[in-house]
């Protein structure tokens, strides 16, 4: 009995003990040597004695096979779960959303809670006064795309900055039309199964009683200090004293407590019909913008049929324009055309990856809102491997080349940092949903009535200005006009294999989103890289314009990333321009392994799940 007990209390301990074959044997020895001669409670007892000292040299080796890329995998930025998984830049909206589906709540309903829950306590990247897109595939098969992204107003025009590049990225011109709020509740209204009510309740307990700031949220705090103090409504919440609250700090917005709870009551009528937007655009208007009541009554949620890709071995399910998707998967198209895993490994393979790169961006540039310019012709092609093709056998894989080598004719616009969620529920439904306010707190203005953080997202079209020689023009099809939605780079992906759910993925990091979230995709699926180790892995990024390669040499969190001396070099002696970059994308990735059979989940009876949240920006995975 005694001994029975002992193996109930050690499973996670003997599950690691297995893994030696030497170990196994000892013990299988041992007992089968003393049993003759002793009780078998003295047995057990001698046996309990091995386990330990065994388990204590397992614990001792497994902590040196638990680092990767110098990253240790203990402390919890990935989980394993049977039932569900969410995985986001922050541990308690992670729980929010585990605590959603195990409460029997749909892929939807965790999407709704963690980001909203994302917009009180991660303000600099999103939240109610920013945009987003929502990739979801059913269980069944049948998948949707929502597009809420944020829209130009009413009274935009192509010319309304006259070149003034400042009034475009910051002050109450560069708001933009929210429209993450509408696009979570028509998720919402289509697939949850739990009150709206019980959503919105976690995010309007932590504005109302206080979160602590986190590191990462206070790294975006120190670098946008000035805009910070200047604004009356961020600094009533950020630095209420007159200086920056610290590490650990707790932080109140009752504002934005008292918006969510009306939210939570009466849905979103009352943000783009009521009182809220009332006092949001007030607010605005005071700021010098031009957001009107008229621009919030008339935003409307794009529910679109998703992009598909076979690719690596997979389908691949992306977002539509005016997002990352298409050059995401061009990306993919391009380096799918070597011969895999061996023409993507050392220097040679990050030196195809950068100049495949290069291609996508400047294909990138002929996008726009496909609602407003004909971009037919140029999404076919993003998806066509015979371009791929055509592209590949331009890359001369010993040296780099100017901008206009790669037909480059525009000018690239510089999205900025916003957040991704990655979720798989019990039933296996899945969501990627990447949101933004756009730059660090957006617009650099707070709604000091409603608490809402408001995005700087107009930042994000092109604008007509004077051509220099040594400056490509701007993109005509991203230029401003009413109701359009500008270029975004957020690419939200899902990945299938024969026909059933593979992994979920995406990232947070303006332009360098694209790539990044191909090189997780790549990392795990034709490097074999583990999950953790996927994301992990130093990477590096390039945007045609400037003709630079960002490389990832940065300590955050504690945790140093960055690309190995060798590959640096090798690089540099292809003509590569290198730059060291003290940021990068934000990775959320969760893989469903199929092949291991769900115990606890008995009726579904689908596979294990490996949720890792990236330890860059320092958030948690939750499952169960």
């Amino acid at each position: 009995m005694l001994l029975q007990q002992t193996e109930l209390k050690q499973v996670p301990s003997m599950s690691r003990l297995q893994k030696s074959t030497g170990q196994q044997q000892m013990f299988h020895s041992l007992h089968q040597i003393l049993s003759p001669y002793m009780s078998s409670v003295v047995v057990s007892v001698l046996l309990w004695h091995v386990i330990a000292v065994l388990l204590v040299s397992n614990l001792a080796f497994a902590s040196s096979l638990e680092e990767t890329n110098g990253h240790p995998k203990h402390k919890g930025e990935v989980i394993y779960a049977h039932n569900g998984a969410v995985a986001t830049d922050d541990r308690r909206c992670s729980r929010i959303g585990k605590d959603v589906l195990r409460e029997g709540g749909h892929a939807v309903d965790a999407a709704v809670a963690s980001s909203l829950c994302l917009g009180v306590v991660s303000p600099a990247s999103s939240g109610l006064g920013g945009g987003a897109f929502l990739l979801l595939r059913l269980n069944n098969g049948v998948a949707k795309a929502f597009d809420m992204r944020e829209t130009a107003p009413a009274l935009a025009s192509k010319d309304m900055y006259a070149g003034n590049t400042t009034l475009k990225a910051k002050g109450g011109l560069s708001v933009a039309v929210p429209g993450e709020l509408a696009g979570l509740h028509e998720a919402w209204k289509q697939h949850g199964k739990l009150p709206w009510k019980r959503l919105v309740k976690p995010a309007e307990i932590l504005a109302r009683r206080g979160f602590k700031v986190s590191p990462y949220l206070h790294k975006q705090m120190e670098e946008t200090e000035s805009d910070i103090l200047e604004d009356k409504g961020l600094r009533s919440i950020f630095a209420p004293n007159g200086k920056l609250l610290k590490i650990g700090g707790i932080c109140y917005n009752k504002k934005l407590a008292k918006t969510l709870r009306t939210i939570s009551e009466s849905g979103p009528k009352a943000f783009y019909e009521g009182l809220i937007g009332l006092n949001l655009v007030k607010d605005v208007q005071n700021a010098g913008g031009i957001l009107s009541m008229k621009d919030l009554k008339s935003y409307t949620v794009k529910q679109k049929e998703p992009i598909s890709n076979d690719v690596l071995g997979l389908k691949l399910l992306g977002m539509p324009p005016p997002s990352g998707g298409h050059p995401m998967m061009l990306l993919l198209n391009i380096l799918d055309q070597y011969k895999l895993p061996s023409g993507l490994s050392g220097a040679l393979g990050f030196h195809r990856e950068i100049e495949a790169l290069k291609h996508v961006f400047a294909v990138r540039m002929n996008l726009g809102d496909p609602d407003f310019v004909n971009i037919t012709g140029v999404l076919s092609d993003m998806l066509s491997h015979r371009f791929a093709n055509v592209l590949k056998n331009d890359i001369n894989d010993n040296k780099t080349f100017g901008p206009s080598h790669y037909g480059s004719r525009w000018n690239q616009i510089h999205d900025h940092g916003t957040s991704h969620l990655s979720i798989i529920d019990p039933e296996r439904n899945a969501i990627s949903m990447t949101s933004t306010v756009n730059a660090y707190f957006g617009s650099k203005i707070l709604s000091p009535s409603t608490g809402i953080v408001l995005n700087n997202e107009m930042d994000d079209f092109s604008m007509p200005r004077n051509v220099t020689k040594d400056v490509p023009p701007p993109a005509p099809a991203n230029f401003i006009m009413p109701g359009k939605r500008p270029l975004s780079s957020m690419s939200p992906t899902i990945a299938l294999k024969d026909g059933k759910l593979k992994a979920v993925v995406g990232a947070s990091g303006g332009a360098f989103i694209i790539g990044g979230t191909a090189e997780v995709l790549l990392n795990h699926f034709v490097k074999g890289m583990d999950p953790f180790s996927s994301v992990t892995a130093p990477r590096v990024y390039h945007q045609l314009l400037p003709n630079v390669v960002n490389y990832e040499n940065w300590t955050t969190l504690g945790e140093h990333f960055e690309l190995p001396a060798d590959i640096r070099e090798a690089l540099k002696s292809k003509g590569h321009v290198l730059k060291g970059l003290a940021g990068g994308t934000i990775c959320q990735f969760i893989v469903l392994d199929n092949s291991v059979p769900s115990r606890q989940n008995k009726g579904i009876g689908n596979g294990k799940l490996v949720a890792v949240s990236d330890p860059r920006k320092g958030g948690f995975p939750a499952g169960f």
